[in-house]
C-alpha cells in the first residue's frame, strides 16, 4: 500500500481552532468591556501615583491644557462623568435591544449573532464602562486639605478622564450612525456573506490539506459499534486530525455519520467504529469507552449553529431573511431578490470548494476515518430548493432564480452542476404550471425557463 503523507497539524489546523475561540469570544458582548474595565481600573490606580511626582515638575505652559481645579471641582468633574456614562451605557444597550427586536422580526432570529458579534457594539460598551470605572478608581484619590493631610488632585488623571469622556461621546455618534446601517437588511446580507466567504477560505484549506485514503472503502456490519451523543443539540464542528490519530494508534476505523451543522439528540448514534485488518476480529485491548469519549470530542455539540466551520450556516439565514421576506405578512420579494444574489455567489463557492476526501488516511497509508463528503447537487439544492418552492408566484424572484441557474451554469463547469440546475428548472417550471397566477406572468416566466434549459442543453452537448 502506498505510503500516504503525515497529516498536517500546521496551519489549517491552527485556522481552525482560532475560527472556534474568536467565534466563542466575538459572539458575547461581556469580553471586550470587561477587560477594558480591568484596565481603566489599574490605570485609574497607577495614574494618580504618576500624578503625584510629576505634577510639581509640570511647566507652567501645560497649565491651559490640564485640569487647574480645586479638589471639590475635581469631585464634581469626575462624579459628572461618572453619572453621564453610566446613562449613556444605559442608552446605548437599550438601543442595542432594540435592534435587535427589529431583527428578528424583520429578518431572522439567527441574524441576532451579527449584532451579539458587533466590534463597534463591543468597544462602545468598553468605552463607556471603561470611562465610568476609570472616573470612579481615580474620584478615590482626590483630597481635601485638612489640618492633617495636604489637598491633592491628580490633575493629569482628571485630565484624561476628561478626554476619555469626549471620545465616548463621538463613539457613541458614530455607534448611533452604525446602528442605522447595520438594521439595514442589505447590510445583514453583506455580512451573512462575508461570514461564510471566510468560513469556506478555512473549509477548503483544510480539505485541501487532507490526505486522503488510496484503497476502496469498504465499511463493515461485523463487530462495529457505535458512539452514541451524550447530549442533544448541533455538530459545531468535526476534529478529524484527532481521529485519524486515536484511530491509527488503535487500530480502528471510525465512520462519521453526521455532517457540521446537523442536529443530534441525546442515545443517537455520532459516528460507528470497528477494529481495522484484513480480519476484522474485534480485539480485547479495544477500550470502548476511551474510544466514545475520544468520538465525541471529536465532534463537540452546541446549543446554536455558528459559522466557524458550518459552512451551511450562512446559507440557511440568508435563506431564512429571503423565506420571511416572502411571507405574506412582510411581502417584500425585493429581498428576496437581493438573497438570490448572495446565494448565487455563496454556492459558487462551495461548488469550487475542495471536497473532503471519502476516506482519511492514518500516517502509514490505512484507512481511519469514513468521512460523508459534500455532493456539488446537495450545495446546489440546498441553495435554490426554498426559494424556488415559495417564490414561483412573483416574476422578480423566478427572474432572479433562472439568472442565478445561468450565473451557476457558466462559473461551475460541472456536468454535476448542470445536472441539478436542470432539475431545478424542470422542478420550477412544473410549480409555474400548477399555479393560478396572471397567466401572461406565467407564459413569460415559461419561456424565460425553456430558453435557459435551451442554453444549458446546448452548454452541456459542446462541453461534452
Amino acid at each position: 500500500m502506498p505510503q500516504a503523507p503525515r497529516r498536517d497539524t500546521g496551519p489549517s489546523a491552527w485556522r481552525g481552532w482560532w475560527a472556534t475561540l474568536s467565534e466563542a469570544i466575538d459572539s458575547r458582548l461581556w469580553p471586550v468591556p470587561v477587560a477594558t474595565v480591568v484596565v481603566a481600573v489599574v490605570i485609574g490606580i497607577l495614574l494618580p501615583r504618576l500624578d503625584l511626582i510629576v505634577d510639581p515638575e509640570l511647566p507652567n505652559a501645560v497649565d491651559s491644557v490640564v485640569f487647574n481645579g480645586g479638589a471639590e471641582t475635581a469631585r464634581t468633574v469626575l462624579s459628572s462623568i461618572a453619572g453621564s456614562l453610566i446613562t449613556a451605557t444605559s442608552l446605548t444597550f437599550s438601543l442595542t435591544v432594540v435592534a435587535l427586536q427589529l431583527a428578528s422580526r424583520q429578518a431572522s432570529p439567527r441574524v441576532l449573532r451579527l449584532f451579539a458579534r458587533d466590534r463597534q457594539v463591543h468597544w462602545t460598551l468598553a468605552a463607556f464602562l471603561g470611562t465610568f470605572a476609570y472616573s470612579l478608581t481615580v474620584l478615590r484619590s482626590v483630597r481635601s486639605e485638612d489640618d492633617d493631610i495636604a489637598e491633592f488632585v491628580p490633575r493629569l488623571s482628571v485630565t484624561l478622564g476628561f478626554v476619555l469622556t469626549l471620545a465616548s461621546v463621538i463613539m457613541l455618534v458614530f455607534f448611533l450612525a452604525h446602528l442605522a446601517a447595520q438594521l439595514r437588511v442589505e447590510t445583514m446580507l453583506k455580512e451573512i456573506h462575508a461570514e461564510t466567504d471566510a468560513t469556506i477560505d478555512l473549509i477548503h484549506a483544510r480539505n485541501a490539506d487532507t490526505p486522503g485514503y488510496a484503497g476502496e472503502i469498504t465499511p463493515t456490519a461485523e463487530h462495529e459499534a457505535a458512539a452514541v451523543a451524550d447530549s442533544s443539540g448541533f455538530i459545531t464542528r468535526h476534529d478529524h486530525d484527532l481521529l485519524v490519530r486515536y484511530a491509527a494508534e488503535h487500530r480502528i476505523v471510525i465512520q462519521e455519520l453526521h455532517r457540521v451543522g446537523e442536529n443530534v439528540v441525546t442515545g443517537t448514534p455520532l459516528a460507528r467504529w470497528w477494529p481495522s485488518g484484513d480480519d476484522r476480529t474485534d480485539r480485547e485491548d479495544t477500550d470502548r469507552e476511551d474510544v466514545v469519549r475520544t468520538i465525541r470530542r471529536a465532534y463537540p455539540i452546541g446549543y446554536e449553529r455558528t459559522s466557524a466551520q458550518d459552512v451551511d450556516f450562512g446559507v440557511q439565514q440568508i435563506l431564512d431573511i429571503s423565506l420571511r421576506a416572502l411571507s405574506p405578512g412582510v411581502n417584500d420579494p425585493t429581498t428576496a431578490v437581493h438573497g438570490l444574489g448572495h446565494l448565487s455567489a455563496i454556492t459558487a463557492r462551495l461548488v469550487a470548494m475542495s471536497r473532503l476526501p471519502a476516506g482519511l488516511a492514518g500516517p502509514d497509508g490505512q484507512l481511519c476515518v469514513i468521512t460523508m463528503p459534500r455532493r456539488q447537487a446537495d450545495d446546489v439544492d440546498a441553495s435554490l430548493t426554498p426559494l424556488r418552492h415559495y417564490g414561483a408566484e412573483h416574476p422578480a424572484v423566478v427572474t432572479r432564480f433562472v439568472q442565478a441557474v445561468s450565473e451557476l451554469s457558466l462559473v461551475c463547469a460541472s456536468s454535476e452542476v448542470d445536472a441539478a440546475l436542470v432539475a431545478q428548472l424542470d422542478a420550477l417550471d412544473e410549480q409555474i404550471r400548477g399555479t393560478t397566477a396572471d397567466p401572461a406572468s406565467n407564459s413569460a416566466m415559461l419561456t424565460l425557463i425553456a430558453e435557459e434549459r435551451t442554453r444549458l442543453a446546448i452548454t452541456g452537448s459542446s462541453t461534452s
